[in-house]
């Protein structure tokens, strides 16, 4: 195995200069404390090592906070105005780089010529942001799409971001000269970025591979990867030593290394250090100690290496890399790889197969979540505990149900307690189900809501008393009244406990999946069955009416029965009231029905109530006056001859007159009084 460095690699000017003055800032004893606005450089290790010696990485927010001590401008730089902020109370040592510098120069005179900045670079890097802050009249590019749509115009001036490729800039600025007058081009990418991407273009087309090192935020590190990919079959992107992928590099003749401006030499030569002391049999040997033994059907952790648009390569510390192809990344994934997947990252994956016939272990990413979906299934089965799962359709035989992200299946006897005719009303549901069998290989998972129902039957029964109003919904409709679901149970709500009214039929007063209050009338655990009432948990019509009226009061009403005794009278929904007949009218009146027609409407005075019977006594004659009775001439009583004959002191024709006539009053007396 043959290692070649790259001419130019490492740490640029710039870069060196900001990490030297935060040295140098960190030696000077005067102030308090030691600041950097922002990571110094995009090198996790190199400000790592800084904070160790006691320098502090700040946000612009904490600049209000900080006085009397140092604080850094990193390498990128910050806009104008925050430098002026931290003069305000604090010492400001600028790290910006020089390049950086003389391109705010370069924007600031070309304004005062007139001329509108186009920035082409990544709008959200740190640099651009500082660069936009210098200029009064800019805009930022990022691709040709946005290029294209910038055209006749004048005077336009055109910088890059230090780190882009050289192709990419000319590319945009060509597209951008081509479509507008008097557009000056000016090439601000850093003379070090420009050696260093040389470097790795020439270095890259000599090896078998090459490891790229650097932070896995540097854009100039990731530029430097993109070149080494175009002219290289094997490209691994590492930030430390830690990194290295030992088992795999032994697969190459010669390796080439470059590395990032922003990569220090320590880390460099660790990197090369670490591959060079290795003789052929101590690094095969390293190798095989570094392997991890790996089996198709798990999930092992590994490192992102590469992302591609329909592939993903991931270090898994095999003897091979891992491959997840487009079709084994999830549907989110599958939009887009490279929003999704970065550099470094690591990850789970499932191994499919040891050989994908390249050479490479078949991986994926949308298995991962399925296997432990199973394994926490079979977890459940073996520890009895209930799983959630969502009723996703039906067929003859049961219910569809989707569990932890897993198809599972309801036998149409685990469906309930009792039998279901219609599957259909069940789907969208979600349910606490049993597991019954569960098995990965044969993707079989059966499932059980009967079981649950029974457990829960159990503890609703002990729950449940006779009175108590409860919670239910209507299950099924049936001639004679209404099966209710309280929880796990089955109650029947009979016709006749619906409502104080006659119901002919309960599906005119209930719809099935309604929700309700029942009263629990009585309970036989034996039989299992509930009776339940509607119509007691709402207001008897009886006590409603009575609360609201009283004797004397004047109701109308609807004749809906007559008798011989009388007419009953409908005064509200389910009270009815009784006129006798000796209260039609203030004359005799033979039958009700001479004077009354079922249906006809009234109004009638209260004369009576009768509370503990649920009788109201109505009179119609009370509504109109009582007429005078007509005056007649006495009429002279007849007397029989044998009366008439005999006669003494105590039974003349006097004495006869007047207990004639005292019969006569007392007829009508006691006629008066059996009207009434």
């Amino acid at each position: 195995m043959k290692i070649k460095i790259a001419e130019n690699l490492g740490f640029c000017f710039g870069v060196k200069n900001a990490v030297g003055k935060a040295y140098e800032a960190l030696n000077n004893s005067k102030f308090k404390e030691v600041y950097c606005l922002g990571e110094i450089v995009h090198n996790k290790q190199q400000v790592e090592e800084l904070e160790k010696l006691g320098m502090k990485t700040i946000d612009e927010e904490d600049i209000d906070t900080i006085e009397n001590s140092i604080i850094i401008v990193r390498a990128h730089g910050v806009a104008d105005k925050i430098k002026q902020k931290i003069q305000k109370k604090n010492k400001l040592v600028d790290g910006t780089c020089p390049v950086l510098l003389a391109i705010y120069k370069q924007i600031h005179l070309y304004e005062e010529k007139g001329y509108t900045t186009i920035i082409i670079g990544d709008k959200n890097h740190p640099e651009i942001k500082a660069m936009e802050s210098f200029s009064e009249n800019s805009i930022i590019v990022t691709d040709e799409m946005q290029a294209k749509t910038i055209t006749d115009r004048r005077k336009l001036f055109v910088v890059s971001q230090t780190t882009n490729k050289a192709d990419f800039f000319n590319n945009i600025s060509n597209i951008i000269r081509k479509n507008n007058d008097d557009v000056v081009i000016k090439n601000t990418i850093c003379n070090a970025t420009r050696k260093r991407q040389s470097s790795c273009e020439e270095l890259s087309k000599q090896v078998d591979c090459m490891v790229v090192v650097g932070g896995f935020n540097s854009s100039n590190t990731n530029k430097l990867f993109q070149i080494a990919d175009a002219n290289c079959k094997m490209v691994f992107r590492i930030e430390t030593v830690n990194d290295l992928p030992l088992q795999n590099l032994s697969n190459f003749n010669t390796i080439g290394v470059i590395a990032g401006a922003s990569t220090p030499d320590s880390v460099i030569e660790e990197v090369v250090g670490s591959m060079d002391n290795f003789t052929s049999e101590d690094f095969m040997n390293s190798i095989e100690d570094s392997m991890k033994k790996v089996y198709p059907r798990e999930i092992v952790k590994g490192k992102i290496i590469e992302v591609k648009d329909d592939e993903l390569f991931v270090d898994i510390q095999y003897r091979s890399d891992g491959i997840v192809k487009l079709d084994e990344m999830t549907e989110e994934q599958k939009e887009n790889p490279k929003e999704h997947f970065s550099i470094g990252d690591e990850i789970d994956v499932y191994v499919i197969k040891l050989d994908d016939g390249e050479g490479n272990v078949s991986l994926s990413t949308r298995r991962v979540e399925g296997l432990k979906s199973w394994k926490q299934l079979e977890e459940a089965f073996e520890n009895e505990e209930l799983v959630e799962g969502e009723v996703t359709g039906f067929n003859k035989g049961g219910l569809n149900v989707k569990v932890n992200g897993l198809n599972g299946f309801i036998p149409a006897s685990h469906v309930a307690t009792y039998f279901v005719k219609n599957f259909k009303k069940y789907v969208g549901e979600t349910w606490k189900l049993k597991v019954l069998s569960v098995d990965e290989r044969k993707r079989r998972l059966v499932l059980s809501r009967k079981d649950v129902m029974e457990d829960e039957i159990d503890n609703e029964w002990n729950n449940l008393h006779e009175g108590d109003i409860v919670k239910g919904t209507v299950a099924r409709l049936t001639d004679f009244g209404a099966f209710v679901e309280i929880g796990a149970l089955d109650g029947l709500l009979h016709v006749s406990d619906i409502a104080w009214t006659r119901v002919e039929d309960p599906a005119d007063i209930l719809k099935v999946g309604e929700e309700l209050e029942v009263k629990v009338l009585k309970l036989n655990k034996e039989k299992n069955r509930i009776s339940l009432c509607l119509k007691q948990i709402t207001e008897k019509p009886f006590e409603k009416f009575v609360k609201d009226h009283e004797i004397g009061d004047v109701v109308k009403g609807k004749v809906v029965n007559l008798l011989a005794f009388g007419a009953f009278v409908e005064l509200a929904d389910g009270v009815e009231g009784l006129i006798h007949v000796s209260e039609i009218s203030w004359f005799h009146v033979e039958k009700p029905s001479d004077e009354l027609n079922i249906g006809d409407e009234i109004e009638v005075k209260i004369i009576s109530v009768d509370s503990e019977r649920e009788r109201i006594g109505l009179s119609l004659k009370a509504m109109k006056e009582q007429p005078e009775k007509p005056k007649q001439a006495p009429r002279k009583p007849r007397v029989t001859k044998q009366v008439a004959k005999k006669k003494d002191d105590s039974f003349g024709d006097d004495a006869l007159q007047n207990n004639l006539g005292l019969f006569i009053e007392q007829q009508l007396e006691e006629s008066k009084n059996n009207e009434n």
